[in-house]
Protein backbone atom coordinates (compact mmCIF):
# COMPACT_ATOMS: atom_id res chain seq x y z
CA UNK A 1 0.00 0.00 0.00
CA UNK A 2 1.49 3.46 -1.18
CA UNK A 3 1.87 6.14 1.53
CA UNK A 4 -0.73 8.17 0.38
CA UNK A 5 -3.57 4.94 -0.02
CA UNK A 6 -2.37 5.12 3.70
CA UNK A 7 -3.00 8.31 4.66
CA UNK A 8 -6.54 8.28 2.65
CA UNK A 9 -7.04 5.20 4.54
CA UNK A 10 -6.22 6.93 8.39
CA UNK A 11 -8.69 9.84 6.83
CA UNK A 12 -11.47 7.51 6.03
CA UNK A 13 -11.05 6.19 9.55
CA UNK A 14 -10.17 9.88 11.68
CA UNK A 15 -13.46 11.74 10.10
CA UNK A 16 -16.85 10.92 11.23
CA UNK A 17 -19.30 8.62 9.11
CA UNK A 18 -16.83 8.63 6.51
CA UNK A 19 -16.99 6.33 3.45
CA UNK A 20 -14.82 7.46 0.90
CA UNK A 21 -11.57 10.07 0.69
CA UNK A 22 -9.85 10.77 -3.09
CA UNK A 23 -7.19 12.81 -3.26
CA UNK A 24 -7.39 15.04 -6.83
CA UNK A 25 -4.42 16.50 -8.90
CA UNK A 26 -6.14 19.66 -10.52
CA UNK A 27 -3.18 19.86 -13.36
CA UNK A 28 -3.37 16.67 -14.65
CA UNK A 29 -7.22 15.94 -13.79
CA UNK A 30 -6.04 12.89 -12.41
CA UNK A 31 -7.09 10.62 -9.46
CA UNK A 32 -4.14 9.98 -7.29
CA UNK A 33 -5.80 7.92 -4.72
CA UNK A 34 -9.34 6.42 -3.85
CA UNK A 35 -10.26 4.92 0.10
CA UNK A 36 -13.55 3.63 -0.03
CA UNK A 37 -15.80 1.42 2.64
CA UNK A 38 -18.45 0.36 0.06
CA UNK A 39 -18.06 -0.69 -3.67
CA UNK A 40 -18.37 2.58 -6.04
CA UNK A 41 -19.61 2.00 -9.85
CA UNK A 42 -16.19 2.57 -11.63
CA UNK A 43 -18.08 5.23 -13.91
CA UNK A 44 -18.75 7.16 -10.75
CA UNK A 45 -15.35 7.02 -9.99
CA UNK A 46 -13.90 7.79 -13.11
CA UNK A 47 -15.64 11.12 -12.43
CA UNK A 48 -14.72 12.32 -9.49
CA UNK A 49 -11.40 14.35 -10.79
CA UNK A 50 -13.40 15.68 -13.40
CA UNK A 51 -16.11 17.36 -10.85
CA UNK A 52 -13.69 18.48 -8.54
CA UNK A 53 -11.29 20.11 -11.43
CA UNK A 54 -15.03 21.79 -12.60
CA UNK A 55 -15.85 22.75 -8.90
CA UNK A 56 -12.49 24.59 -8.15
CA UNK A 57 -11.38 25.42 -11.94
CA UNK A 58 -14.27 25.80 -13.88
CA UNK A 59 -14.52 28.70 -15.92
CA UNK A 60 -17.18 30.24 -14.18
CA UNK A 61 -15.07 30.19 -11.17
CA UNK A 62 -12.39 31.22 -12.91
CA UNK A 63 -13.73 34.68 -13.98
CA UNK A 64 -14.92 35.13 -10.09
CA UNK A 65 -11.14 34.95 -9.12
CA UNK A 66 -9.49 37.13 -11.88
CA UNK A 67 -12.71 39.72 -11.38
CA UNK A 68 -11.70 39.61 -7.69
CA UNK A 69 -8.08 39.96 -8.60
CA UNK A 70 -9.03 42.86 -10.49
CA UNK A 71 -11.14 44.70 -8.38
CA UNK A 72 -8.67 44.69 -5.36
CA UNK A 73 -5.55 45.05 -7.65
CA UNK A 74 -3.77 42.13 -6.73
CA UNK A 75 -1.45 41.00 -9.86
CA UNK A 76 -2.38 36.70 -11.16
CA UNK A 77 -0.06 34.68 -8.39
CA UNK A 78 -1.64 31.67 -8.40
CA UNK A 79 -4.13 31.59 -5.31
CA UNK A 80 -7.27 30.61 -5.58
CA UNK A 81 -9.80 32.20 -3.39
CA UNK A 82 -12.24 28.89 -3.34
CA UNK A 83 -10.69 26.89 -0.51
CA UNK A 84 -13.13 24.74 0.53
CA UNK A 85 -16.37 23.16 -0.80
CA UNK A 86 -19.24 21.40 0.89
CA UNK A 87 -21.65 20.00 -0.75
CA UNK A 88 -24.85 18.35 0.79
CA UNK A 89 -26.68 15.49 -1.44
CA UNK A 90 -29.17 13.46 -0.43
CA UNK A 91 -27.88 10.98 1.65
CA UNK A 92 -24.15 12.35 1.74
CA UNK A 93 -21.56 14.98 2.72
CA UNK A 94 -18.99 15.74 0.46
CA UNK A 95 -16.01 18.02 1.56
CA UNK A 96 -13.57 19.60 -0.69
CA UNK A 97 -10.35 20.86 0.62
CA UNK A 98 -7.89 22.39 -1.71
CA UNK A 99 -4.00 21.85 -0.43
CA UNK A 100 -1.10 24.39 0.18
CA UNK A 101 0.40 23.88 -2.77
CA UNK A 102 -3.65 24.42 -4.27
CA UNK A 103 -3.29 22.11 -7.44
CA UNK A 104 -4.09 19.25 -5.44
CA UNK A 105 -7.94 19.05 -3.61
CA UNK A 106 -9.03 16.27 -1.30
CA UNK A 107 -12.26 14.68 -1.10
CA UNK A 108 -14.13 13.41 1.58
CA UNK A 109 -17.60 12.01 1.52
CA UNK A 110 -19.28 11.19 4.89
CA UNK A 111 -23.01 9.74 5.54
CA UNK A 112 -25.51 12.73 5.91
CA UNK A 113 -26.02 12.08 9.95
CA UNK A 114 -22.35 13.07 10.51
CA UNK A 115 -21.58 16.32 12.62
CA UNK A 116 -20.36 18.76 9.90
CA UNK A 117 -17.97 20.84 12.47
CA UNK A 118 -16.99 17.48 13.42
CA UNK A 119 -16.30 16.39 9.59
CA UNK A 120 -15.04 19.83 8.71
CA UNK A 121 -12.47 19.64 11.68
CA UNK A 122 -11.08 16.08 11.43
CA UNK A 123 -10.80 16.61 7.30
CA UNK A 124 -8.33 19.88 8.07
CA UNK A 125 -6.66 17.98 10.37
CA UNK A 126 -6.23 14.73 7.76
CA UNK A 127 -5.03 17.10 5.06
CA UNK A 128 -1.06 17.66 6.16
CA UNK A 129 -0.67 13.89 6.45
CA UNK A 130 -2.28 13.49 2.88
CA UNK A 131 -0.20 16.05 1.59
CA UNK A 132 2.92 15.11 2.37
CA UNK A 133 1.85 11.50 1.09
CA UNK A 134 2.16 12.89 -2.28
Amino acid sequence: MSTLDTALQKAVSSIPDCVAAGYVDLASGMLLGIKTVDSHPSQVVEMVAAATADLFQGPSVQTIEQMFRMSRGIPEDGHHYFQEIIVNSDNLIHVFLRGKKQQQVACFVCRKGANLGMVLTKSRMAMPTIEVAL
